[in-house]
């Protein structure tokens, strides 16, 4: 039986290390805990800044009105270089960008934690959200053509998706362990021999070579790299800048405007250059964009149920950044097992668009579960069903929508598939940010908002959030099965490899 052009870089790298000498079954195992690995670093590096922000401010002189670009501008830059990330991945080859994205890590959490000033470290977390942006459709890529689409993909993926949640978990505790003991800094301290270790020692060694000629003689949609970069940059930005300023300034609205325009500009620029940085047909595969519109979705809800149960637990429970961090241990823990055994088991049984129906129904009904239970004299343990809840439909989720968003994608194109699907998640995570804080202050007015007040406003949030999961299970009904990789993008993948 001929093989696929996925199939046959599968054999190559389930059989061959980074030095062409055969090793056996375990080395394949190895790869994938590396792959893991640089998505838990990844997650932790989001979420470990948030417990030490109040010493952050404090020490480095930031504004209360500014502390909030210690988190945004790792999501700025993050959003808006992921296109970019994803084609140099396919143009430069995966490993490479994938070992150079981890140094980015590196050196600019070294730099962070020794940031003299507000300016510095808003820097340091732009570079490490650049690294961010270059290592997760590097990482991505990089399994997506390692192991055989089906089962095997499956199975990895699901491992790739828990250990994502695991470090969103991780970084809430370890963020709050390490600041209460050695201040804010070690929060950044704390990735650098992570990051660096993967990058000089574990690569080289486990991960096969790029292909010949990547990053030689293929040419690059410079154009469209800098419109759409700016762009999603500028959505971003806007997103994030609009609960501080307002939603008629010229920083958020201006930004919001201006980042529609540039993306109309580069739909018109990829339709006419020879290498587009997305190539429009892409956009014919609908399980590529069912997904992108259901990431879309599973992020709103994920940065608004963040939001909601970060306030409830400080604002209103009285919990300190070490508690409220170790509050979330078991949310971390079902979206582990959902989006890994959960997902695999379910997407090996069911087909993909039910198990990702599914995981978005759950998500959904844990968040309502969270939202009727907030009170303002209540208790952790009245929201922990929830909770368990919603970190179980939400890792299955997660996990689904990069095994849709591959399906039926070229192997020379897989990396700026997963960027696609990921830029859908940032720009959803930044609207259901801004979104939740606009709903939960609606009715606060100008006056001291009692707990009651506080508690319905941060229930509304929960409840728009949890409508816009629901519509992102309805969208996952249209996802296509198995579809089939495009002719002129499977030959060109075996052109490339």
């Amino acid at each position: 039986m001929q093989k696929s052009p996925n199939q046959t870089d599968t054999d190559a790298l389930s059989t061959l290390d980074a030095t062409g000498v055969t090793r056996p079954p375990r080395w394949s195992g190895l790869r994938l805990a590396l792959l893991a690995f640089a998505q838990f670093i990844i997650a932790i590096d989001y979420n470990i800044v948030y417990v030490a922000l109040p010493d952050i401010g404090r020490d480095v002189g930031f504004t209360p009105q500014s502390l909030q670009w210690v988190v945004s501008a790792y999501a700025v830059a993050f959003g808006g270089f992921l296109l970019l990330g994803g084609r140099a991945a396919d143009r430069l080859g995966p490993r490479r960008m994938f070992m150079l994205a981890l140094v980015l890590y590196g050196v600019s959490s070294f730099a962070g934690g020794f940031a003299p000033d507000a300016l510095t470290l808003v820097i340091a977390r732009a570079v490490q959200g650049l690294g961010g942006a270059l290592l997760f459709p590097a990482t991505l890529a990089l399994i997506n053509t390692s192991f055989a689409e089906g089962a095997e993909r499956n199975r990895a993926l699901a491992v790739w998706g828990a250990t994502g949640s695991g470090g969103l978990a991780a970084g809430a505790i370890i963020g709050g362990v390490l600041t209460n003991g050695w201040g804010w800094q070690a929060v950044f301290f704390f990735t650098v021999p992570l990051a660096l270790g993967a990058a000089l020692i574990a690569a080289p060694a486990l991960l096969a070579p790029d292909p010949a000629g990547k990053g030689q003689r293929r040419s690059f949609d410079l154009p469209g790299a800098l419109v759409v970069t700016t762009a999603v940059t500028l959505l971003v930005f806007g997103l994030a800048s609009g609960p501080e300023v307002g939603w008629n300034a010229v920083r958020s609205s201006g930004s919001l405007v201006t980042g529609v325009l540039l993306l109309c500009a580069f739909i018109l620029i990829e339709r006419r250059v020879r290498d587009p940085l997305a190539p429009l047909r892409l956009f014919a595969n609908r399980s590529l964009v069912t997904a992108m519109a259901v990431s879309f979705f599973h992020h709103m809800a994920l940065s608004s149920g963040y939001y909601l149960l970060t306030t409830y637990f400080q604002n209103l429970l009285g919990y300190n950044a070490l508690t409220a961090g170790l509050a979330f241990v078991p949310l971390g823990v079902l979206a582990m097992i959902g989006g890994g055994k959960g997902a695999a088991l379910l997407l090996n049984k069911w087909e993909t668009r039910a198990t990702m129906f599914a995981g978005m129904f759950i998500y959904g009904v844990g968040l309502v579960a969270i939202s009727l239970a907030l009170s303002p004299g209540g208790s952790y343990w009245a929201v922990l069903p929830g909770i368990l809840i919603y970190g179980f439909g939400g890792g299955i989720a997660f996990t689904t929508l990069f095994v849709a968003a591959a399906s039926g994608v070229a192997p020379n194109e897989q990396g700026v598939a997963s960027a696609l699907g990921s830029t859908a998640l940032q720009i959803g995570a930044a609207l259901g940010l801004a979104a939740s804080l606009v709903v939960a202050n609606v009715g606060l007015g100008g006056g001291p908002a009692t707990a009651s007040d506080v508690v319905d406003g941060l229930r509304m949030a929960g409840l728009f959030a949890a409508a816009a999961v629901f519509l992102g299970a309805v969208l996952a009904l249209a996802l296509k099965q198995n579809p089939a990789i495009p002719q002129d993008a499977a030959a060109s993948a075996e052109a490339a490899l």
